[in-house]
């Protein structure tokens, strides 16, 4: 999920303004459910929601335009960008303008889809040594762990491991994850965290048992199961996850620059 063959970070500071701005209105769309070719509020209206000045609001819906998840109509404002077909999901692997990790909830978003979360399993344990060294804790350390099935429109799409040092994010412990969004959660911590770049790789397999009956498998389709970690502002390791596709339902995409 990075613009680059290989990891670069981007920059050690915070997220402008209206980055955030863009990340908050992303999950709140996704979270009203509202469907593609469904008009957002005026400017106006946004620059009140989100308390900040019209043109931070602006620059905010030109971001969210430029990843293709709104357009804008002349003298009519802004509406959420068409949907290329709900039941053929192409999970994002690429960031968006070259700024974020872009998540679940952002692909949601784009094309006009309902997301579904269902918990597996969450908890607080100790990091593994494997895990300490890629995360750069302490082994030991106290690590926060999640599986959840997740669904677009009602159709089971992949299976998340989620593994992330609880140091950076507290809240993780005590957030219900059926209804939140983690990278939002992680934007509310103090200091905040913004996943900015991330390494990810992909490969396919034939499903697990237990795949196959998360994921509703009942033929030879396979699993693609991508492996991400992602960097925080800082340049730190700050979310570990392991992710198993149905073979049809995802598309891997990525944009490859110097």
């Amino acid at each position: 999920m990075s613009d680059s063959a290989s990891r670069t970070l981007l920059d050690d500071t915070a997220l402008p303004l209206y980055e955030q701005v863009a990340a908050r209105l992303v999950d709140d769309i996704a979270a009203g459910g509202t469907k593609a070719g469904g008009r957002l509020p005026s400017e106006r209206v946004l620059a009140d929601r989100y308390a900040v000045s019209r043109v931070t609001m602006r620059s905010a819906l030109a971001e969210l335009a430029s990843r293709g998840v709104i357009e804008s109509s002349p003298a009519r404002g802004w509406f959420l960008t068409g949907a290329d077909s709900p039941t053929s999901a192409a999970a994002p692997a690429v960031l968006p303008a070259g700024r974020s990790v872009q998540g679940f909830a952002d692909y949601a978003v784009r094309h006009g889809l309902r997301v579904h979360t269902r918990v597996l399993e969450a908890a607080v344990r100790a990091a593994t040594v494997g895990e300490a060294e890629q995360l750069r804790v302490a082994p030991g350390a106290d690590l926060f762990e999640m599986r959840r099935l997740r669904y677009l429109d009602d159709l089971v799409v992949v299976i998340e491991h989620n593994r992330l040092p609880l140091a950076l994010c507290p809240q993780l412990a005590e957030t219900d994850f059926r209804t939140a969004s983690l990278y939002a959660t992680l934007r509310t911590a103090d200091p905040a965290q913004f996943p900015r770049v991330a390494d990810y790789s992909v490969e396919a397999r034939q499903p697990t048992a237990e795949e196959r009956e998360l994921l509703e498998i009942s033929d030879a389709t396979p699993v693609l199961v991508a492996t991400q970690l992602a960097f925080n502002q800082e340049g730190r390791p700050l979310e570990l996850t392991v992710a198993s596709y149905r073979g049809d339902r995802y598309r891997f995409r990525a944009s490859i620059t110097d």
